[in-house]
Order: structure tokens, then sequence, then C-alpha cells
């Protein structure tokens, strides 16, 4: 056997769902029995009690005039956790005001399903026996989640280095444009399940192979210690001890919740090992253009724009597409206004001169601004998001004829997607470098 067929043989043997559901157990999480509706008089019931155990395939709806492509991920029933104590769902397994049988051994565990908003996909029930697990793997996922993204780049920026997040932002746009694209190329489906149980629902209408959350959690504690270590004074350990725990956390995260194979995790490590080996060199110089280039804004939203027109040409609709959009629209917005902040004189960089930098002691008042920025200027993000999304999506339907009353229709369509997710979130990284700045300036808590 060669060396090529070998390594195919192992590839295969990486990507086998089997495989992933193995760790599942392994991490305490196993799929409840096959649920039975019980009987029920009225037949729209019936219908109701069946339709979520029929395992009808949910395929993506082709955006109007784009070519037929390969069967899309994503038409396997996701499965979510039962959570302690029966907070927020129905008790002894009742879903929908319908008795369902969970079977004999069915742990009193019953929680609420989670859904996701744009495609209205819904989780089932699954037997957790290792909590602590549970909700660690799922930190570990929200690491790569834009609730993480939309806190941690802020705060580096507002309260520890601009220089150094706005050099991360960079990076991460980079890592997760060329995943999101490859993904919709290389169009591998999720693991399947069964035997695999999805605790997870949220990302399961797009490809799987690379793991884009694999590749996020690589790219950014790499970057950041790389962008760190020599511009401030820190031991190096603690930094080549958070890699690999950063690293492994989001990528076991990923396996552990039935959203990627081995395989999957492997890929996206090495391909953002061999990305940041090609781009990190030129980091340094994107951000000085950023900066100081007199048609950087221009430059850099057009090609951002275009970067997101063709990603949208890939494939048909999923929520890749509109993530993609998001994360275009956020780099944008952030590196345009970190230029008008630059020209305004308001987020000025430490001198060369006084590198590397040492770690300031943390006193009451310091930590006390710091909060108050971070609290400040989220509601300021989150009130700027909250405004462009009620301005572009009604617009954006009205502009190009979209019927609006149902807005997850509605943004299956590039049209309305595209500029909704790359105008707010444009707007928000605007936000971040330029607005919230200029507020905490003006209150004289910069």
């Amino acid at each position: 056997m060669s060396l090529r067929q070998r390594l195919a043989q192992l590839a295969r043997r990486l990507q086998e769902p089997q495989k992933v559901a193995r760790f599942q157990r392994l991490c305490g999480v196993e799929a409840l029995p096959r649920r039975s509706a019980a009987p029920a008089t009225d037949p729209r019931e019936d219908e109701t009690a069946e339709a979520p155990l029929a395992g009808d395939a949910r395929r993506r709806e082709p955006q109007p005039g784009a070519s037929a492509g390969p069967q899309p991920p994503g038409n396997d029933r996701n499965q979510c956790p039962a959570k302690p104590g029966g907070g927020g769902g129905a008790p002894n397994g009742v879903r929908n005001g319908l008795a369902t049988e969970l079977g004999p051994a069915s742990p009193p565990r019953v929680g609420a399903l989670r859904r996701n908003s744009l495609t209205g996909e819904e989780g089932e029930l699954a037997h957790v026996s290792n909590w602590p697990l549970y909700y660690l793997f799922c930190f570990g996922t929200e690491l790569g989640n834009e609730l993480f993204y939309i806190l941690f780049f802020p705060f580096w920026i507002w309260n520890l280095d601009a220089l150094v997040g706005r050099r991360l932002v960079v990076i991460w746009v980079l890592v997760m444009y060329l995943g999101q694209c490859t993904k919709d190329i290389i169009r591998w489906p999720r693991p399947a399940s069964p035997p695999v149980v999805k605790l997870e629902v949220f990302y399961n209408s797009e490809y799987s192979m690379p793991s884009t959350h694999a590749m996020s959690g690589t790219a950014i504690p790499i970057s950041m210690i790389l962008l760190t270590y020599g511009r401030w004074q820190y031991p190096l350990l603690c930094g080549l001890i958070l890699i690999p725990c950063w690293c492994s956390l989001v990528c076991l995260s990923r396996i552990y919740m039935g959203m990627h194979s081995i395989l999957d995790i492997i890929a996206g490590f090495l391909y953002t090992i061999l990305i940041l080996a090609i781009f990190y060199p030129f980091v340094d110089l994107i951000d000085d253009f950023n900066q100081t280039h007199k048609y950087a804004p221009l430059i850099i939203i057009g090609l951002h724009l275009a970067l997101g027109i063709f990603s949208f040409t890939l494939d048909t609709w999923s929520t890749s597409r509109g993530d993609t959009a998001e994360i275009l629209g956020s780099g944008a917005g952030i590196a345009c206004g970190s230029h008008v902040s630059h020209n305004v004189g308001l987020m000025l960089d430490p001198s060369l001169d006084i590198l590397p930098l040492a770690l300031p002691p943390i006193t009451v008042t310091m930590f006390g601004k710091a909060i108050l920025r971070i609290l400040i200027g989220m509601v300021f993000v989150l009130i700027v998001r909250d405004i462009m999304k009620r301005i572009t999506i009604p617009l954006a339907c009205k502009i190009f004829s979209i019927p609006c009353d149902d807005i997850r229709k509605a943004r299956q369509h590039m049209e309305v997607e595209l500029p909704y997710r790359y105008i707010t979130y444009g707007m928000v990284g605007f936000s971040i470098t330029f607005l919230v700045p200029y507020l905490f300036f003006f209150i004289g808590i910069s």
C-alpha cells in the first residue's frame, strides 16, 4: 500500500461519525430512544406529533436564479441536552402538549429545546450524564461564536491595546473568510446523525470541512501571543500554556457537540497554521495601510464588499453566507473606524521608544473605568446593531422588491442578507473603533 493510499485510508477513518459518537459517549452524552407519539384524537395533533419524528430532510432553499448544487448538509436531526432541574421545559418529556415516551431508563432531566431562530430548526433531547463537561464544552464552543467576538475584540481595543486588537481582527477576518469559502467549495456534510448526537443546531445547515471554530480557536491565541510578546512584559510560558488550552478546548467542543469529525478539526488546525505562516508577515503592513493611506476607507469597503459578493456565489443559501458577510462587515467597519480615529488623533498607539510595555498595577479606579467602558460601549454597540437591523432589512426588501412579511425567507435572498449583515456589522465595527472611543473621550473615561 502506497503512502497516498495510507493517508486516504487514515482520512476516511478520521471522518467516521462513529468516532464522534464514541467520543460523545465517553464524555457522557447519549441519544435518547426514538420517541413515538401518543395517540391523538385530533388529526392535526397527530401530524404535529409525528413531524419532529419523521426524520424529514431539511433542505436549504436555493436562492432564486441559483444553480442547483450538491445536496447540502443539515438534514440530520439535531438533538439537544436536557438541563438539570427541568428549567423552562415540560416535565417527563412532554413537548408541545403531547405526551411522548422516553423509555423506562429516561432521566428526569428535561429542559427547553434550543431553536435556530433563522432556520426554525429545533433540537431534540439527549441524555447528558456529565454536566461539568457539558458546560465546559459549551463554553469552549462559545469561544467561536458571535457573543464572544463582540465582547473580546472591543475589550482589547477599549481596555488593553488597540493596536493588538486591530491586528487580531485582521487575522480573524482573513482566517474566517478563507475557512467559510473553503467549506462551500469542498461541500462535505456534517457527521451523520445517528449515530452522532447533535447538541447544537445553530450551524447545522453549514458544511463541515474545515472547522472554522477550530480555525478561529487556533488563530486567535497564537496571534495574540505573537502580537503581544515583546510588546508587553509577561512570561512567555503563560502564552505557551494558553495556546494549547484554548485551542484544544475549542476543537474538542466541536466534536463533543456533534458538529465536526476528527478530520474536520485537524484540517482546520493545519489550515490555520498555513494561513498564518503565509499572511502573518503582512499584518503590520495591512494595519498601517488601514490607518494612514488616504484612500484606505474606499479600498477597504470595496474590497470587503467584493469578497462578500464572491462568497455568496459559491453555494445556495445557508447560514454560513450571512456569517461571512458579518465577518467582512465587522472587519471593514473596524478598519475604517481606526482610520478616522488615527486621523483625528483619538486613539494613538504608544511610541516604539517605550516598548516593551509594563503591565500596570490594577487599581480600583482602573478596574472601575474598564468595567464602565465595557458596559457603556456594549450598550451603545447593541443599540447601533438593533437600529441598523431595523433599517437595512426592510430597506433592502423595498429596493429589490422582495416580500418582507416573512423575515426568515427574505433573508435567504442575497439582495437582503448581504447588505443587512455587511452594513449592520460594518456600523458595529465603526462604532467599536471610532464612535465609542469618541464617546469615552467626551465623558472623560478614555
